[in-house]
């Protein structure tokens, strides 16, 4: 799988805008409602434990902070089709994550709408504003 390549391409149909780190990083700027945006970045990277590549994709939703319901956001994300919550470098964040082994194009499109449309969602429901 070449993630910038699909993000590249999947940019221009949605409208979006795309930037490659390298050539295992790049990033999709991904129109929402509302006339936002939100930014997921795509990552394929290694899995020691089960000896596979696999797609990361994430997006920030917000700081990390003591008020933030953590029983509520882990309930939620039984709702969500590929998704999750984490926190990294201080910041919560939506993730999806498949193996690069057998995701087609339409999943992997999915994938990054259900990561943007989530992130932008719990950023306005968590701080009332568009930060990322």
């Amino acid at each position: 799988m070449d993630i910038s390549s699909f993000l590249r391409n999947y940019a221009d149909q949605i409208g979006g805008q795309y930037t490659a780190y390298d050539a295992d990083q790049s990033i999709i700027i991904v129109p929402v409602s509302g006339n936002r945006f939100q930014t997921v970045i795509g990552t394929i990277k290694k899995n020691e434990l089960y000896n596979r590549s696999i797609i990361t994709l994430n997006s920030k939703v917000c700081d990390v902070n003591s008020s933030l319901d953590y029983k509520m956001l882990l309930e939620q994300t039984s709702y969500f089709n590929y998704c999750r919550f984490i926190i990294s470098g201080n910041h919560l964040q939506v993730e999806a994550v498949a193996a690069v082994d057998g995701i087609n194009d339409d999943s992997l499109k999915e994938m990054v709408q259900e990561v943007a449309n989530l992130a932008d969602q719990y950023e306005m429901k968590l701080t009332g504003s568009d930060i990322h």
